[in-house]
């Protein structure tokens, strides 16, 4: 396939052009240093006009049904008009490094809905089950004219502070059945969602949700309020029904609305973004870092003697370290 200029990509981007959207994607996901500077171009041709999206993070415990909850409420969204960018993530295999990618077939009606765009990426081994360029895709994708960005964790103990960290609206998943849950559910996770929806609450589960949301309620008030001020809902749904659906995204709106008046969206985002640098830092520190010739040569001679109990890890990684200076 020929290779796009930065021009190509940029006005594909930007007009909407979902085929050399997904691309770009790719392109940015690459690990090959050939395509890493082309994908620096594109993005900071592309930053101007990104910004102005919803920007949602979507977590949950098992069996939850996530891809579910999303099909159902990205139908909602896309019903008055909003343009929809759903980012999934594939947790990578850790032995063959594969994945399944298989977030289209499980949202089968929203996958072909012309105001949907769902990307699925393998999580590359990265920490927290998040896609290695999950930020930079949400820009790709605003600059594409999407007004909201769904990202889906995988929920792998990590990838919801992550998630977090780069979204406006964190919301959490729960079943019902709270009584049991509240006692293994961190508390921390609580504290990060903006609101939290007792999902599949339809036939006989009714009544099990609704009590499940009065007593997620009453945990979330034992809570310090948060220094925003905002109060996160708890309330019931169903993708079966669609019941829900409207009263949560009406829960996005208020949200959204409150904090850019109060300027506390712009503070969090350039929280985010310092966030971001800095991760970036730590990881190009480290790829450089193997990538010397000198640690590659000694690495798999430490390896084996901290398999084999006769050096410390601590030892293992000292000897490293001497082998190369930060500022060379």
């Amino acid at each position: 396939m020929k290779r796009l200029s930065v021009n190509q990509y940029e006005q594909g981007i930007r007009s909407g052009d979902r085929l050399i959207l997904s691309r770009a994607i790719t392109l940015i996901e690459s690990q090959l240093e050939s395509d890493q500077g082309l994908a620096a171009q594109v993005l900071e041709r592309v930053l101007p006009h990104t910004g102005q999206s919803i920007r949602l993070g979507i977590t949950g415990v098992p069996g939850v049904g996530k891809s579910t909850f999303i099909e159902a409420w990205g139908q909602h969204i896309t019903s008055f008009g909003r343009r929809l960018a759903v980012l999934t993530v594939d947790p990578s295999s850790q032995r063959s490094g594969g994945s399944i990618l298989g977030d289209k077939t499980r949202m089968a009606t929203l996958s072909v809905n012309p105001l949907a765009y769902i990307r699925p990426s393998p999580s590359g081994g990265s920490l927290g089950g998040v896609a290695h360029k999950t930020r930079e895709t949400m820009l790709l994708c605003e600059a594409a004219g999407f007004d909201v960005i769904v990202v889906e964790t995988v929920g792998v103990g990590q990838s919801e502070t992550l998630v977090h960290g780069m979204v406006d609206f964190f919301l959490l998943l729960m079943l019902a059945g709270a009584g049991d849950e509240l006692q293994g559910l961190k508390r921390g996770i609580m504290e990060l969602a903006d609101a939290i929806a007792i999902t599949k609450a339809d036939g006989d589960n009714g009544l099990a949700a609704e009590r499940a949301r009065v007593d997620y309620q009453n945990a979330l008030h034992l809570f310090p309020p948060a220094p925003t001020g905002w109060v996160p809902p708890v309330v019931t749904c169903s993708a079966l029904t669609q019941q829900g659906m409207a009263v949560l995204w009406q829960h996005v709106e208020q949200h959204q609305k409150r904090f850019i008046r109060t300027g506390y969206r712009d503070q969090i985002r350039q929280v985010q973004n310092l966030d971001w640098m800095h991760r970036a830092v730590r990881q190009q520190l480290e790829t450089r870092f193997y990538s010397q010739p000198r640690v590659k040569k000694e690495l798999a001679r430490l390896e084996e003697a901290v398999r084999q109990g006769t050096m410390l890890p601590l030892e293992a990684a000292n000897t490293l370290l001497a082998m190369t200076r930060l500022d060379g």
